[in-house]
C-alpha cells in the first residue's frame, strides 16, 4: 500500500482559537427587559406637561398607531392633556409642490421663535401609493429651525387618509399645545383634498403661491380661494419681484368677486421671500389682525366648537372603517369578493352590500350573545 500524500502546509486546517466569553447574559436580559418597557399613560402625560420632547414624540407615535391595543392608552394620554390644550394659534399652510412651503415655514418659524414664541410644526409627508413609504424629509429641509430650542418639528406620513392629512394630526395638535407650544403650524401635502382637511382643524388658513408659472390662472379656483384667509406670493426676490407684484394684483381682483366670508374677514394678498425674509413681518401682522377681529366678533371660539364636532364624526367614521377591515370574517370573505368583482361575477355594489350585511349580522350576534349572559 502506498502511504498517503503529505498535504501542503498552506492547505492544512489548524484548530482555531476560541475567543473568550465576553457576553454578559445578565446585561442582555436587562437590555431586552428595558426595550419592552413602555412608559405609562401617566408618565407620558407628566412628561408632556413638563415640556419633555421625548415624551411628546412617543405620545404622537402612540396616537398615530393603527394597533388597536394602543387606542385605549392613546385616549388616556389625550384626555389627560386636553385641559391644558386650546391655548395656541393654529395655522394651516398649503400650496402646490415646489412653491417653497418648507423654506417658508423655516423662515416664518424662526421669525416667531425670535419673538419668544414656541412653535410646533406638524408636517404631513405624502405616502407612496406603491410602496406606502414616505421620505419624511422635512427635518432635513428645515435644518436651521430643527436646531431651535423653541421649535419642534414632527413629520408624519399621510398614509391612505383622504387628502393626505395624517389620520391623527388633530390629536397631535392637542399634545403639542399641552407641551407648551403656543403656535402650531400644519404643513399639508398640497395635493388633492388636503386643503379641505387642514382647513377643518386650523384657525388661519394660508395659501402659498408662486408667480411666473401659469400659477395665477390655476390658483383662481373657487374652493381653495374661498378657504384661504391669506394668499402669499412666495419667492418674490431678484428678477421675480415684478412678476410677484403682478400676481398679487390678479389675486386681489379675484378675491373681490367672491361673497363675504362667514367671519366677515377680507382675505389679504401679500408677497414675501423666504430667502431674504422680506414680507414675513407683514404676514404675521395679518394673522394677528385676523385673530383680533374674529375674537371680537365671537367667530373664533364658535369655529373651534364646530371643528370639535366635525372631528368627533370623522373619528367615528375612521373607527368604523378600521373595525370593519379588522373583522376575521370580513378578511376571509373580502378577497373572494374582490376576485368575483374582477371577473364580473357580481357587481361592486352587490359585493359591498354582501360584506356589509355580514359585518352587521356579526355585530347583532355579538350583542345577542352578551344579552344572554
Amino acid at each position: 500500500m502506498s502511504s498517503p500524500k503529505k498535504q501542503s502546509g498552506s492547505l492544512q486546517e489548524k484548530a482555531g482559537i476560541s475567543p473568550p466569553e465576553i457576553t454578559n447574559v445578565a446585561a442582555i436580559r436587562q437590555i431586552k427587559k428595558n426595550r419592552k418597557q413602555q412608559p405609562s399613560s401617566t408618565e407620558l402625560i407628566d412628561g408632556i406637561l413638563n415640556g419633555n420632547r421625548t415624551a411628546l414624540s412617543r405620545a404622537i407615535t402612540l396616537v398615530e398607531s393603527t394597533n388597536t391595543e394602543h387606542t385605549a392608552k392613546a385616549n388616556e394620554v389625550i384626555n389627560g392633556c386636553l385641559p391644558h390644550a386650546n391655548k395656541s394659534i393654529r395655522i394651516g399652510i398649503t400650496g402646490v409642490p415646489g412653491v417653497g412651503k418648507s423654506t417658508f415655514i423655516e423662515a416664518f418659524g424662526s421669525f416667531l421663535t425670535q419673538l419668544g414664541k414656541k412653535v410646533a410644526v406638524l408636517a404631513v409627508d405624502p405616502s407612496s401609493s406603491l410602496s406606502h413609504g414616505s421620505i419624511l424629509g422635512d427635518k432635513t429641509r428645515m435644518e436651521e429651525l430643527v436646531k431651535d430650542e423653541n421649535a419642534f418639528i414632527r413629520p408624519s406620513a399621510s398614509g391612505d387618509t383622504l387628502g393626505g392629512v395624517a389620520r391623527k394630526t388633530r390629536e397631535s395638535i392637542i399634545l403639542c399645545e399641552a407641551a407648551g407650544f403656543d403656535t402650531i403650524i400644519i404643513e399639508t401635502v398640497g395635493v388633492g383634498q388636503s386643503e379641505t382637511a387642514v382647513h377643518s382643524m386650523v384657525d388661519f388658513f394660508l395659501l402659498l403661491k408662486i408667480s411666473g408659472a401659469g400659477d395665477e390662472l390655476q390658483g383662481i379656483k373657487r374652493g381653495i380661494m374661498e378657504m384661504a384667509d391669506a394668499i402669499v406670493i412666495n419667492k418674490a426676490d431678484g428678477d421675480n419681484i415684478k412678476k410677484a407684484n403682478l400676481a398679487k394684483l390678479e389675486f386681489n381682483r379675484a378675491l373681490h368677486l367672491f361673497p363675504p366670508k362667514k367671519s366677515n374677514w377680507q382675505p389679504k394678498v401679500t408677497t414675501c421671500s423666504a430667502i431674504t425674509g422680506e414680507g414675513i413681518l407683514e404676514i404675521w401682522t395679518t394673522i394677528l389682525s385676523y385673530f383680533e377681529q374674529t375674537n371680537k366678533s365671537g367667530f373664533f371660539p364658535e369655529k373651534r366648537k364646530e371643528q370639535n364636532q366635525f372631528w368627533m364624526m370623522e373619528t367615528i367614521n375612521e373607527q368604523l372603517k378600521l373595525n370593519f377591515y379588522n373583522q376575521p370574517e370580513i378578511i376571509s370573505q373580502l378577497e373572494q369578493n374582490k376576485k368575483a368583482v374582477q371577473n364580473d361575477e357580481i357587481s361592486p355594489f352587490a359585493a359591498a352590500q354582501k360584506l356589509l350585511k355580514l359585518y352587521f349580522n356579526k355585530g347583532t350576534e355579538a350583542q345577542s350573545y352578551k344579552g344572554t349572559k
